[in-house]
């Protein structure tokens, strides 16, 4: 039920993969507490439903409501629906992408958070098949002129403002809504070309570690510095001084992706190990390797000697 990205073998993985059948492939991105994904599992019990939700609280609320309505084809991912979108979706093979009341970013510097902009549009067109739509359902009216133009800007789709269907105004947020009397907005984006760029998954890697010989040193020099790399930046939070070494808390953001992580440094069988600590699953990915490459040329610099490296 809840989708796990660093277990799964292969990057996207099929329906069949991931739902155990196959059937039409729906996206929810942002779907909060589960009673409009719940609802649409039950009316389309053919469809393989999967929803991407930012918040820990939603998705334990979530799952905990597909469990106790014994709803089997849903599956539920904590993280951004642009990373879900990249990573867990085949090509060409999205039926449906639904938002239903996303965050608006109403202030003019923070509209480039929003999620409907032309880049996610271009994206999206690669992972919708031929006819497939976005389904768009808003309060807000300037966010959802906004997504109407950066959607005809790409040329990939046909926009068909709609009344809102009734199953969308049954979310959490559209019933507050509702009560209070606002209005709603809701358009059909039709795909009918597709963006020549590719969007490859997120390449993953290896466990990122190096093995080094001398003395574990007492402290760790590591500030809080940010290690930018292409793509993204890395920022040691915190050291830790343990029973068998370091722990260094370490945030990394890429695109679509953001971790926080321990890397360790402790003796092994075979020297120094400094690396990835397995707790938690982290994605190995090229901001995770970086900041290992860092923290290995700072125990170069107070004295370790690498080795091997496989970072």
């Amino acid at each position: 039920m809840l989708v796990r990205p660093a277990l799964l073998s292969t990057w996207p993985p099929t329906p069949k993969d991931l739902f155990g059948a196959e059937g039409p492939l729906v996206l929810e991105v942002g779907f909060g507490d589960g009673r409009f994904t719940a609802e649409l599992a039950k009316a389309h019990p053919d469809w393989c439903i999967l929803g991407a939700e930012v918040s820990a609280t939603s998705v334990l609320k979530a799952l905990r409501r597909m469990r106790r309505e014994g709803i089997e084809n849903v599956r539920l991912y904590q993280g951004t629906g642009p990373f879900a979108l990249r990573n867990l979706v085949p090509p060409r093979s999205l039926h449906l992408a639904i938002v239903n009341f996303p965050d608006p970013w109403p202030k003019k510097r923070h509209q480039e958070r929003r999620l409907l902009q032309e880049r996610f549009f271009r994206r999206l067109s690669t992972r919708l098949q031929e006819g497939g739509a976005l389904l768009l359902t808003t309060d807000h009216e300037a966010y959802f002129r906004f997504a109407l133009e950066e959607a005809e800007r790409t040329g990939l789709y046909r926009v068909e403002v709609r009344p809102p269907p009734e199953a969308h105004l049954r979310t959490k947020y559209a019933l507050k809504w509702k009560e209070a009397g606002r209005a709603f907005f809701h358009a059909a984006f039709v795909k009918v070309a597709e963006d020549p760029e590719p969007w490859p998954p997120i390449r993953r890697y290896p466990m990122a570690h190096a093995l080094l010989e001398g003395t574990l040193p007492e402290t760790l020099p590591l500030s809080k510095r940010p290690v930018p790399f292409p793509g993204g930046v890395a920022v040691f939070l915190e050291v830790a001084r343990g029973e068998e070494g370091h722990y260094v808390l370490t945030h990394v953001e890429e695109e679509d992706l953001t971790q926080d992580l321990l890397l360790e440094v402790r003796p092994s069988a075979r020297g120094i190990y400094a690396g990835v600590c397995r707790f938690g699953s982290p994605l190995i990915t090229q901001g995770v390797k970086e900041a290992v490459r860092v923290l290995v040329r700072e125990l170069e610099r107070v004295g370790l000697e690498v080795v091997q490296d496989h970072t």
